[in-house]
């Protein structure tokens, strides 16, 4: 797969995202795939991305930066938003918060197959002033 071609399926993944159209992620996720070294279906993947939503309803993907080497993938993800209960067990009480998500993608067939992901959960925590 060419450069130009895995980041633009790697952007239309993340306008899927961040229009919430779980219907359209089979043209760009397997329908197995990896993530954080638990194989799982799309569906149970689909589950954890409403389990953020469901913390966060503004949650919106905003790429800071994206390499490219073949078929691989590794981006910094920035989030600006506000949580409306606990995430990643941290209660902001409702406080806006931004942090960075780094994440490193596979794609076989050009369609997502592994995904390694670290959210930065400890600049959230710095974030959120005491009651």
């Amino acid at each position: 797969m060419s450069i130009d071609s895995a980041e633009s399926l790697y952007r239309e993944y993340l306008g899927i995202l961040n229009g919430r159209r779980w219907d359209r992620l089979a043209a760009v996720v397997h329908d197995e795939l990896t993530h954080n070294d638990r194989t799982m279906t799309r569906a149970e993947f689909v589950d954890l991305l409403r389990e953020d939503l469901a913390a966060i309803p503004d949650l919106h993907y905003d790429v800071h930066r994206l390499l490219v080497q073949g078929d691989r993938l590794a981006v910094r993800l920035w989030f600006d938003c506000t949580p409306v209960r606990p995430f990643r067990g941290v209660d902001t009480r409702g406080q806006r918060v931004g942090f960075a998500e780094h994440a490193f993608y596979e794609l076989a067939g050009g369609r997502i197959r592994t995904v390694e992901s670290v959210v930065d959960v400890d600049a959230v925590r710095r974030q959120v002033r005491p009651t």
